[in-house]
């Protein structure tokens, strides 16, 4: 069976840093571009970081460069999202997603149209 499970959402304060996981089983992320996606109270999906197959191309979106850094580790079959400097409007379920891809030189910046999507972790930043 295949899935993408997340874990590592909580609630933290202001300032405060998190560090998500997600762990794939029934198939081998080492083909995949992997990206994460989050979901804010009342709006819509939103990509927030994406890495190449071999983790050596990064990119996410300006309102967390520098605070949140995406990596994986191919041989735990595992993505990471580290986050650091959470602000309020970090708040929203994130999710890990997987796209086959070709090349290894692709990172995939979309919010749908992957082959996998966890069920998401909340990540709550509050005082």
């Amino acid at each position: 069976q295949v899935q993408l499970v997340e874990s590592g959402g909580g609630l933290v304060q202001p300032g405060g840093s998190l560090r998500l996981s997600c762990v794939a089983s029934g198939f081998t992320i080492s083909s995949y571009a992997m990206s994460w996606v989050r979901q804010a109270p009342g709006k819509g999906l939103e990509w927030v970081a994406g890495i190449n197959t071999g983790g050596d191309i990064i990119r996410n979106i300006d309102s967390v460069a520098n605070r949140f850094t995406i990596s994986r580790d191919n041989t735990k079959n595992t993505l990471y999202l580290q986050l650091n400097s959470l602000k309020p409007e970090d708040t929203a379920v994130y999710y890990c997603a997987a796209k086959k891809v070709e090349s290894s030189q692709i990172y995939f910046r979309k919010t749908s149209g992957y082959d996998y999507q966890g069920q998401g972790t909340q990540v709550t930043v509050s005082s």
